[in-house]
């Protein structure tokens, strides 16, 4: 096969050996695009997985977000700085996400021109080869050809086994292979055919037609039944700063408000599409849809595990706080009941010390008043000097009972 090189050849030429292979193994059409289909989502499953993860990570941190935005009602500076600190301190990316899930899309395009040209692809003939047996075709039957040429490989593909004589005389060298064609029946569903609505009509109303009307139905239905299930599960990890799911922050996010909205917009594009395009690509994204709810659920398992562990050591944390906090508020309660008029006192330990010495000093001075009233001493006089029994106002108390006022006074006698 001889084509010419360019940057979307780097996922045509592998995806096209591969359902050339398990068409060979398989000789079914519908059969293959399965086996296909399964093998594509398996290897970009670690890229889903990331965008997964980053995704349950950005659910798991809307309270704050909202908080955030609370807080920073009118200021949108404030808000990203804010927020764009918070996925730093979590470990989140801001367009980790987003891109993951963009890739199975850059993906979707190549893929569908490996459909568009089976000749090319799947029977391995190169382009000048399958230009010429549809020139071929056309000329012998032009009214099995519409005036859409994106698909003349695909129609040329179910007829070339009709015309192999022919094309056998007209392209030397071709393909035993290549003469037999392709074989798009499926459950009697002709995959290489474009859904149409005129199932509705009487002549039509028969399987062939009414299962290639159902094949885009059931491949927009399955997306709806993924996103629906993606979305309920990340609402389930959303919890709050003490690790308790809070449905209501969840489900006034914006981002559950943008999911929502999705959910519905590309389920009904890939509807439009399904009725533009051969049936084999809906097929593909039918088995997609459905292998991708399978493994949501199972990597949701997965990380619910992780973030059930975070969340219980969150818990934990939260209930020792209010634990210490109403110890604090059993202690402050007490102590108003206690002190009822609100009377502060100061709790320096130099002036409590202070203060016991001011209260042990006054109730030794009123010890010794009521003493020296027993006694029959005045303590005071009137003009409120104090008599000092020693005569030395320093030592009041220093009077003993050999106590001699005149021992060292002059007594000697002129």
């Amino acid at each position: 096969m001889i084509l010419a090189f360019s940057l979307s050849d780097l996922i045509t030429v592998p995806f096209g050996w591969l359902l050339r292979v398990l068409y060979q193994l398989t000789s079914n059409y519908g059969v293959a695009m399965i086996i296909f289909a399964v093998i594509v989502q398996s290897i970009l499953l670690p890229m889903r997985a990331k965008s997964k993860k980053s995704m349950m990570k950005m659910s798991r941190l809307t309270p704050m977000i909202q908080k955030i935005q609370a807080k920073y009602p009118d200021d949108q500076a404030k808000q990203n700085e804010a927020m764009q600190a918070l996925y730093k301190q979590e470990g989140v990316s801001m367009t980790g996400g987003c891109l993951w899930s963009f890739v199975p899309l850059l993906i979707l395009w190549p893929l569908f021109a490996v459909i568009r040209q089976p000749i090319t692809y799947i029977l391995g003939e190169s382009a000048e080869v399958a230009a010429q047996i549809v020139e071929v075709i056309k000329g012998l039957d032009s009214s099995l050809f519409s005036t859409n040429t994106y698909y003349d490989q695909v129609v040329a593909a179910q007829a070339i086994s009709t015309y192999a004589n022919e094309l056998r005389e007209a392209i030397p060298g071709i393909s035993e292979m290549t003469l037999a064609g392709i074989n798009f029946s499926f459950l009697n569903i002709n995959l290489g055919s474009i859904p149409q609505f005129n199932v509705f009509k009487w002549e039509a109303w028969d399987w062939a037609h009414i299962g290639l009307f159902l094949v885009p139905v059931l491949s927009a239905a399955s997306q709806v039944l993924q996103m629906w299930i993606s979305q309920k599960m990340n609402n389930s990890v959303v919890t709050n700063e003490k690790g308790i799911q809070d449905a209501e922050a969840a489900k006034n996010s914006q981002s559950n408000q943008t999911n929502k909205m999705m959910m519905w917009m590309m389920p009904i594009m890939s509807l439009w599409i399904g009725f533009t395009v051969s049936a084999g690509l809906s097929l593909y994204w039918f088995v997609g849809g459905v292998y991708s709810t399978i493994s949501d659920a199972i990597m949701t398992k997965r990380y619910r595990k992780i973030y059930d562990e975070e969340d219980a050591v969150r818990l934990q944390k939260a209930l020792e706080e209010e634990a210490l906090e109403a110890e604090r508020e059993r202690v402050r309660a007490e102590r108003r009941a206690a002190n009822p008029e609100g009377q502060t006192q100061n709790t320096s330990k130099k002036k409590i010390q202070k203060q016991q010495r001011d209260q042990e000093a006054a109730a030794k001075a009123a010890a010794a008043k009521e003493y020296a009233a027993r006694k029959g001493i005045l303590a005071e006089e009137e003009s409120g000097e104090q008599s000092v029994m020693s005569g030395i106002p320093s030592r009041p108390y220093c009077k003993g009972r050999n106590y001699d006022p005149n021992r060292y006074s002059n007594t000697t006698e002129e």
